[in-house]
């Protein structure tokens, strides 16, 4: 998704693939297959590259010190990937007072865990259920139990994941929220940062399924807030490019930080239709520390839907029916295989009335991945 607005800009991009038929093997020319891990195939790889960015944040950061060195700077960078790599990290800098170093945006209560008696200290200050989370490597749902209390099977599985892995566990509190928003910043090297609109987001199984932008129902102040405290991550962090800071909203409207990704974010999908300047368009200015453009949407109402592979080997043959349905529909597939579960595409709709522009995402959606026949 990044490869369009780089070629309306005449940016020419080069792609480090893990396979010859990857999603953006399929739409960028010049590609590379190799294993960014893999520290001289990714020399050879950024050789004579003005930057390199990435759609994940698992790139070592020793690896993209040594591009640096070599005269080729990762955007983000390493100083600012920790906090996107490492949910301990995060939650430290992000918690602590600015006085003492820190950022002091509103966290949900959060220790190092490394047994039961430390689970059960943090559940004496905030109470069962807490949630224990992998601090590096989760993603999707993946690494995360909801422990409803000491006895709690989730309690021994996380344990002994850690164990067997070696991977630092993050216990926090159990946020019991309305809802979750996402607040999508922009930050270019120079230090202009721009703000999106913030969206109310619908996970499932730690799963992004809808996207409605603005979020119905927010406050100017808490709109504003919320774009404050992704503009202030982003300049204290010195993050270069789209930083999305997935916020839970509580029940009595404040917002609290959940997690960060420095990169172009599934919350920021609608943005290819319903902002004047996508989140891919603005990440790849921002990486070439281009002038940044208008976040501002085009409609009162953008919906995504994610599609979700079931048992159907394709989705083309029903393009017929929802584009006759919804002329102003746009659908994206991602050119992977599909399966049961696996992210392979998103629907937008979007126009003056919010009620019928999430029917309009949701039945295509629904279509699209054999849900409903009609």
């Amino acid at each position: 998704m990044l490869a369009t607005p780089a070629q309306q800009l005449g940016v020419e991009l080069r792609l480090l693939a893990e396979a010859a038929d990857s999603a953006a093997a399929q739409v960028i020319p010049d590609t590379v297959v190799g294993d960014y891990r893999d520290l001289p195939t990714l020399r050879a790889f950024a050789r004579g590259l003005d930057a390199v960015t990435f759609d994940h944040e698992h790139v070592p950061s020793e690896h993209l010190q040594a591009l640096a060195a070599d005269g080729v700077p990762a955007r983000p960078g390493p100083h600012a990937l920790l906090y996107a790599q490492d949910k301990l990290a995060m939650r430290r800098r992000l918690a602590a007072d600015p006085a003492d170093g820190g950022i002091g945006v509103p966290c949900p209560a959060f220790a190092e865990v490394a047994g039961p008696s430390e689970v059960a200290a943090l559940a004496d200050q905030t109470g069962w259920p807490v949630v224990l989370k992998t601090a590096r490597g989760g993603y999707d749902g993946k690494g995360v139990w909801k422990v409803e209390g000491p006895e709690d099977p989730a309690l021994a599985a996380a344990l002994q994941v850690a164990a067997d892995t070696g991977v630092r566990l993050l216990a926090e509190e159990y946020v019991d929220f309305a809802r979750e928003l996402s607040a999508l910043a922009v930050r270019s090297p120079s230090g202009q940062a721009v703000a999106y609109p913030v969206v109310q987001s619908v996970q499932r199984d730690g799963i992004c399924h809808e996207v409605v932008a603005p979020a119905p129902g927010l406050t100017d102040e808490q709109a504003l807030a919320a774009q404050r405290i992704a503009l202030t991550i982003a300049r204290d962090l010195d993050v270069t490019g789209i930083l999305a800071v997935e916020l839970f909203e509580t029940r009595e409207g404040d917002v609290l930080v959940n997690e960060l990704a420095m990169r172009p974010h599934n919350t920021g999908h609608w943005s290819i239709e319903g902002a004047v300047t996508s989140q891919f368009e603005n990440h790849v200015r921002a990486v070439l520390d281009l002038p940044l453009g208008s976040p501002r949407p085009r409609q009162p109402w953008t919906v995504m839907v994610n599609l979700l592979g079931r048992d159907l080997p394709e989705l083309h043959s029903a393009y017929r029916h929802v584009f006759a349905r919804d002329p102003r529909l746009k659908v994206h597939l991602y050119g992977k295989a599909v399966r049961p579960g696996r992210k392979i595409g998103h629907v937008t709709a979007y126009g003056p009335d919010l009620e019928q522009v999430v029917l309009r995402a949701r039945h295509a959606a629904a279509y699209l991945v054999g849900e409903i026949d009609e």
